[in-house]
């Protein structure tokens, strides 16, 4: 990640902001003690760093270590007359170091909140804090509410320095985490600035102790809510009068679908999405991924599959079609050039084939779990599954991507994981999308009563007349981007999810 250095304080500023702040962190009981520190990268590069052994709340500007951007003293604060004690570098330098140097960070705090400690103690196996579905969770870069925000732990050791080795394995095992927990001991935070790395560690602070809080009372605070039962009697108010709000009350009437199918492009996402940033990343990273991964199984059937429909395009007459060579230990370089320049042109034709979709799949899952890409869904998307599973309605995902790559796409989004809000994931392998035989093989999956129980939304008007051939209920979504829909297709329109089914 890209340094904030020059965006920073000056030198004299950052000592000025330590003080402040540790006098803050020290009335949060963060630093009592003397321990604890905070580090800050200045504009010209260099770090200002809060000494050891001092008493956090009393730190004065001339107290502060200086540091060049390598991690080298060079200034050291001058000597104070007893009882002060000698000044003594931070036994955090090195683990300050770590996040500057592998996150290009701005700031790092480090803390021995109390909250801190007792959230790597919940569970003393687990080598990560795992917290989900609150609101302070978005406080933190790169998260939402419906994700899962984890944090790796490490554990202590008798003396800070040594942790270092152990910090920086963590940093590179958690991408997306902005913090490293040390069991029993406390917990490193960083930001790309001052300003971050305060409130992602005030942030932080919170759901370490909203999770302590959530394992008093018995409650998993990894895992997302249960949905309410609005078939239990409605709660009577203090006058007497039924507290069920109106919309539930609504919900016991209105004719809801046991089930609603969505697809992906231009209906839960933004076809943009998809075509200037998933398609590009595969095909971008096609060539790194089949050479870094060539000899698992898992890429080697990949190959197969593309070889097998390599050899149909060329029976066919498909244009520009080439085989793909037969595997061999000297020929390995001539298979890898073919099959990316089948991937290329398969995916520059936009072509819905099952040997695309499943390497695309695969290399998109490096992607997401690397955090060099997050799902964009429409702002109306994820308060809508909320509200389809709170009313009891199982929402299930049919794309012409890989099952995989599904998965992988509602496990990532930008207000993180909205995998346990769908009941399931269908692809081309139930049938093509424009067939009304595909609807019917997925109605017989979902086991209801009637094919017109299921609700199904699509921007594409040939998938909703195959919908409605299946006998299922279907919605055109008009989304910005998507192409314009023809007059007189007879289906009901909608431009956000808010009325995707009425009643809700």
């Amino acid at each position: 990640r890209a340094s904030s250095a020059k965006m920073g304080p000056s030198v004299d500023e950052a000592k000025t902001l330590i003080c402040e702040l540790c006098r803050l962190f020290y009335d949060q009981g963060w630093v009592s003690g003397t321990g604890g520190g905070i580090s800050v990268k200045a504009a010209n590069g260099q770090i200002v760093m809060a000494p050891s052994g001092v008493q956090k709340e009393r730190m004065q500007e001339d107290d502060m270590f200086v540091l060049d951007a390598a991690g080298e003293v060079v200034h050291t604060p001058a000597a104070k007359p007893p009882p002060a004690r000698p000044p003594k570098l931070s036994e955090c330098s090195p683990l300050f170091m770590a996040a500057y140097e592998l996150r290009g960070a701005g700031a790092v705090i480090h803390s021995h909140s109390l909250s801190a400690v007792m959230a790597t103690i919940i569970n003393p196996d687990s080598n990560e804090f795992n917290v989900t579905h609150l609101e302070m969770i978005k406080g933190i870069e790169g998260h939402g509410f419906y994700g899962h925000c984890i944090v790796p732990i490490i554990e202590n050791t008798a003396r800070e320095c040594e942790l270092t080795d152990r910090l920086r394995q963590a940093i590179a095992d958690y991408p997306n985490a902005n913090a490293v927990l040390v069991r029993r001991h406390g917990v490193y935070v960083w930001g790309k600035d001052w300003i971050q790395a305060k409130t992602q560690a005030e942030c932080y602070d919170y759901l370490f102790g909203a999770a302590v809080e959530l394992h008093k009372m018995g409650i998993d605070p990894s895992r997302a809510p249960a949905p309410p039962s609005h078939a239990l009697p409605a709660a009577a108010n203090g006058n007497g009068h039924d507290a069920a709000p109106a919309k539930r009350q609504k919900l016991r009437h209105a004719k809801l679908p046991a089930c609603v199918v969505l697809d992906i492009e231009g209906t839960v996402a933004p076809i943009s999405f998809v075509a200037d940033v998933m398609f590009p990343y595969a095909k971008k990273h096609a060539r790194r991924h089949i050479e870094d991964s060539y000899d698992s199984a898992e890429t080697q059937e990949d190959i197969e599959l593309i070889r097998k429909q390599a050899a149909e395009d060329v029976a066919a007459g498909v244009q520009g079609a080439q085989a793909i060579p037969a595997d061999s230990i000297s020929n390995r370089a001539a298979v890898i050039d073919a099959v990316v320049g089948w991937v290329e042109s398969a995916i520059a034709a936009d072509r819905k084939v099952p040997a695309l979709k499943t390497l695309q799949g695969h290399i998109w899952r490096t992607g997401f779990q690397r955090g060099e890409m997050r799902a964009e869904l429409y702002r109306d998307v994820p308060d809508a599954l909320t509200e389809l599973r709170h009313a009891g309605i199982k929402t299930y995902i049919y794309s012409s991507g890989s099952r995989e790559a599904q998965r992988l796409f509602f496990g990532h989004t930008q207000v993180g994981d909205m995998r346990p809000y769908l009941s399931g994931f269908f692809d081309t392998a139930s049938g093509p999308k424009q067939e009304a035989r595909s609807y019917k093989d997925i109605a017989l999956s979902l086991g209801v009563d009637s094919n017109a129980d299921i609700l199904f939304a699509t921007d594409v008007l040939a998938e909703a007349q195959a919908a409605a051939a299946a006998g299922w209920q279907a919605v055109l979504v008009v989304r910005p981007g998507n192409k314009p829909l023809p007059e007189g297709h007879g289906f009901k329109v909608i431009t956000t999810f808010n009325d995707l089914v009425p009643g809700l």
